[in-house]
């Protein structure tokens, strides 16, 4: 049976995050030029606040990462987990919140970073009304992502349904552990940690954000789309088993390469380094799997 023609699948959602991966890359990667550009000629600043390369760089680093970054994952995971489960998305009103909400999330990052409103932690500088926001809305998307795994007509979870649902939970844990802040107005809150203890639970986060947002989830599209271009199976599916759970188990202990020669204790460096050096394992299976695909 052509399932491709018997299932209904939720396709509008993904041609908008498709169609908004599109305009916040080139809005993104177009700041990050001119803030380029702002090194080279400092008149570019515009001898203005708003505009200064201090307030514009994070304004670009969120825009690649969770604008552009953020929606082609949307877009990859809701179509790829439809394919895969030979099922519609589930609550396709939910995954419509997400579209909306995501955008929204992106717009009071466009208006309060520039303004200069910061916790000042890297790739985490929206204050603490905009970090509600994203909680409710990966809620959502971890509702939608895991419900139609749930609800899935077939009894194989796939692979790369395996990298997008690591992506998911761990980005979720992320977010909430290092933002947690004490409010002192409607939009300032400082960090519940101090000192060592806050930079080592920031670049927990990121580092993670990186390994977990930038790499799993983009190894779960690498695991649907490559072998659907290659038009043949993926090279070693048992490669891509020990791939994943290799890359989920030693990634989130490497933060510490982030911190070396600080007042972070020896041992969480040492043990944040050779994580990293282990790191090479995993990557090189998944670089092996995609490639011989």
């Amino acid at each position: 049976m052509n399932t491709a023609t018997s299932t209904a699948y939720s396709y509008k959602v993904v041609r908008q995050f498709a169609i908004m991966t599109v305009v916040w890359g080139i809005v993104g990667m177009g700041l990050g030029v001119f803030i380029a550009a702002q090194l080279a000629w400092p008149f570019l600043n515009l001898d203005l606040p708003w505009t200064s390369f201090g307030r514009l760089r994070p304004l670009h680093t969120n825009a690649v990462i969770f604008a552009f970054g953020g929606c082609a994952l949307f877009a990859t995971s809701y179509y790829s987990v439809q394919r895969t489960c030979q099922t519609t998305l589930f609550a396709p009103k939910l995954a419509a919140f997400t579209f909306w909400g995501w955008q929204l999330v992106i717009l009071l990052a466009a208006i309060s970073l520039p303004l200069g409103f910061t916790s000042s932690k890297e790739y985490a500088e929206l204050e603490w009304p905009i970090d509600i926001l994203i909680t409710i809305v990966w809620v959502a998307y971890a509702v939608v992502f895991f419900g139609t795994l749930a609800t899935r007509k077939v009894k194989h979870i796939y692979v790369g349904n395996w990298f997008f649902g690591a992506f998911i939970l761990t980005v979720a844990i992320l977010h909430i552990v290092n933002n947690l802040e004490i409010p002192v107005s409607a939009m300032k809150s400082y960090s519940l940690y101090a000192g060592a203890t806050d930079a080592m639970v920031q670049w927990w986060y990121g580092h993670n954000a990186v390994g977990f947002f930038l790499t799993a989830g983009f190894l779960g599209i690498m695991y649907y789309f490559v072998p659907k271009q290659a038009e043949r199976p993926v090279y070693s599916y048992r490669l891509s088993i020990v791939h994943f759970w290799a890359l989920i188990t030693v990634y989130i202990w490497a933060g510490p390469h982030h911190l070396h020669y600080t007042a972070l204790p020896d041992w969480a460096q040492s043990l944040g380094m050779v994580m990293s050096l282990i790191l090479l394992a995993p990557s090189w299976g998944g670089m092996i799997n995609g490639m011989m695909t």
